[in-house]
């Protein structure tokens, strides 16, 4: 249980794979965890079926509005557009960063690790992802495997990582494990 454990959903304004976001949101809030949505801009973000254009969601608050230190873990959801957006704004590599520095637990699945490329978080972490991405993390020094999920204690936080939407099962339970320590 992650009782009155708030996580941060960290999301670009759109691109993001909706199953990706509602999935782990679900399981933070069923296991009694505060769910924050966090993006670049203020208002909503739209969610994406693959290339098709889902729902929208509102934003809770924005990167300049928070701080790593409000949050008790971290959860980078995938989807190409959204995590590519992200990893090219400043503010949400400090962001993800600052997670790490802190020790706090991350998660993130598909292409949401491309974030993590970025904020120099996964040189010697054992991680695994959407395969497109699988040279982008060794070339950041990360050890790839094809796993459903890989939840990594080697470094100064829990690190989890999975693959797709089929392994949001597995994904979804390790990071409310995780949260839960």
């Amino acid at each position: 249980m992650i009782q009155g454990k708030t996580i941060a959903f960290l999301v670009a304004p759109e691109g993001v794979e909706q199953v990706e976001l509602t999935e782990p949101w679900k399981a933070v809030q069923h296991a009694g965890g505060n769910p924050r949505l966090i993006s670049t801009d203020p208002g909503t973000i739209q969610a994406f079926h693959h290339l098709d254009k889902a729902e929208s969601f509102p934003v809770d608050s924005t990167l300049d509005q928070v701080s790593a230190s409000e949050f008790d873990g971290l959860i980078l959801p995938g989807g190409v557009a959204n995590p590519d957006m992200l990893r090219a704004e400043p503010k949400a590599v400090e962001f993800t960063k600052a997670f790490f520095d802190a020790g706090k637990p991350v998660a993130a699945i598909c292409h949401g690790p491309w974030t993590l490329i970025e904020a120099d978080a996964v040189r010697g972490r054992t991680v695994t992802s959407w395969p497109s991405l699988r040279t982008d993390l060794r070339n950041a020094g990360a050890n790839w495997v094809d796993q459903e999920v890989v939840v990594d204690t080697d470094g100064a936080n829990t690190l989890i990582t999975s693959r797709k939407p089929d392994d949001l099962k597995a994904f979804c339970q390790a990071a409310v494990d995780a949260f839960g320590d």
